[in-house]
């Protein structure tokens, strides 16, 4: 026997509140993770952006003078664009390459090597970033609240429209 029932629409909007939970739970946690990250480099690096460079020189990382600032910059401000639900997609994929990077080049190491510098954290926050970039921010970000403006004056314009050629 099939079940015909369909879903009450109290199951749906359910559905869709848990799914912005789980979304803004998820961007809190990896724009914290990733500010907390910046902050670290920055202090590793005595309190000055210029000499992350020489942090990113010791782990032979290319053009270190120019992507250890940047990389330090690009931490704290996709941080706060992820805790936000601001440009979500584009940091995400963002945050993911930069985490590749890391991998690549600073965290090498074996899975699960005794040091504690293994590529397990950056895989695992490489791994959000890009699920956050498929998902976008939820409702109950930033993104949401332009995407549903844009949505309101392209109805207001059409309605305009249709009111002038009748």
């Amino acid at each position: 026997m099939r079940n015909t029932r369909t879903p009450s629409p109290t199951a749906g909007a359910a559905a869709q509140v848990a799914r912005d939970a789980i979304l803004l739970i998820a961007r809190i946690g990896l724009g914290v993770l990733m500010i907390a990250h910046a902050k670290l480099e920055y202090d590793f690096a005595g309190g000055s952006i210029t000499e992350a460079g020489t942090l990113f020189e010791q782990s032979s990382v290319p053009l270190a003078s120019i992507t250890g600032p940047a990389n330090v910059l690009f931490e704290f401000i996709g941080g706060a664009a992820m805790i936000l639900g601001l440009a979500v997609r584009p940091v995400g994929v963002l945050m993911a390459a930069n985490m590749a990077g890391a991998w690549l080049f600073v965290h090498s190491n074996d899975l699960y090597a005794m040091d504690h510098n293994g590529p397990e954290l950056v895989i695992a926050l490489g791994l959000l970033s890009l699920t956050l970039a498929a998902t976008g921010s939820g409702r109950a970000g930033i993104d949401h609240l332009i995407t549903q403006r844009r949505h309101t004056r392209a109805a207001e314009h059409d309605a305009n429209e249709a009111g002038r050629h009748s």
